[in-house]
């Protein structure tokens, strides 16, 4: 698999498994007796009840796609979902689902060649994927109806990874993507919790043609060759990628050129 940080990306392909089947029943309890009309405020125009929605049709369709091993792009995305007709049972149907994801998963050879949309072909990008969309709606549906959220560091951190890994492919769903260009400003995304002790850091070079990852990097001296750098916990950062926090917050130490952060997340958001 596409690699850039040096703990250990990706993650071995059965805590990814287990990691969903988690999310998922907390994304499910989250929703269960929740007023389903409140809005998401994460997902603009969506309530909860299409936040739920999404959640288990997605999972759905990316079972599909493992299940027959697409070697190209789908042309229909029509799978029986089975939705219950009342909204106030969505909940229980998105837990409904967890077996069969889970079977599917099981059954699935993660080496697998097949088509994906990001970087990696294989069958493992899908659950991959899927890991990362259901732990983020999670945080979106806990915090709709006024919890608490936690996330587990390492999940986070891979999350980052993920996301960063798979983004220059991303211009598919998010056209803003491919006009992302620089002139060799040089952007760094730091874990202030890595588990090895050492700050993880991604670093991506905004070029004339677009931008790419750079090689991995575990030099603390590292952050002052950054045009721009932010720092902070693998959670906060994976909800800053995902447009869910701002890099001006207090959970982030922030140095460089806020402009190019500025030009960053204008081109990144999906």
């Amino acid at each position: 698999m596409e690699t850039t940080g040096w703990a250990g990306h990706p993650l071995p392909y059965d805590l990814y498994r287990q990691a969903i089947e988690r999310e998922t029943l907390r994304f499910a309890e989250a929703a269960k007796g929740a007023d389903l009309a409140t809005a998401v405020p994460a997902c603009p125009d969506w309530t909860l009840a299409e936040l739920t929605q999404h959640v288990g049709a997605l999972q759905r369709w990316f079972c599909t796609l493992l299940a027959r091993l697409v070697q190209e792009p789908p042309r229909s995305r029509d799978v029986e979902l089975g939705l219950p007709e009342r909204p106030e049972e969505y909940a229980d149907w998105v837990a409904a689902g967890v077996p069969d994801v889970a079977a599917v998963l099981r059954a699935t050879d993660p080496r697998a060649p097949m088509w994906a949309w990001g970087a990696d072909q294989h069958a493992r990008f899908w659950a991959r994927r899927m890991l990362c969309e259901t732990l983020v709606h999670r945080v979106d549906a806990e915090r709709a109806v006024g919890r608490e959220s936690a996330v587990d560091p390492v999940l986070a951190a891979d999350g980052v990874d993920e996301f960063l890994v798979n983004l220059p492919y991303a211009g598919l769903f998010a056209p803003a993507v491919t006009k992302l260009h620089g002139n060799g400003e040089i952007l760094a995304f730091r874990c202030a919790d890595s588990t090895g002790g050492t700050d993880e850091e991604w670093r991506v070079r905004l070029e004339p043609d677009g931008f790419r990852l750079l090689p991995r990097a575990r030099t603390d001296a590292a952050p002052s060759e950054a045009t721009a750098a932010v720092r902070g916990r693998a959670a906060d950062l994976l909800l800053l990628l995902y447009g869910r926090r701002s890099y001006q917050e207090t959970a982030f130490d922030v140095s460089g050129q806020t402009a190019v952060l500025d030009r960053w997340f204008a081109h990144t958001a999906f």
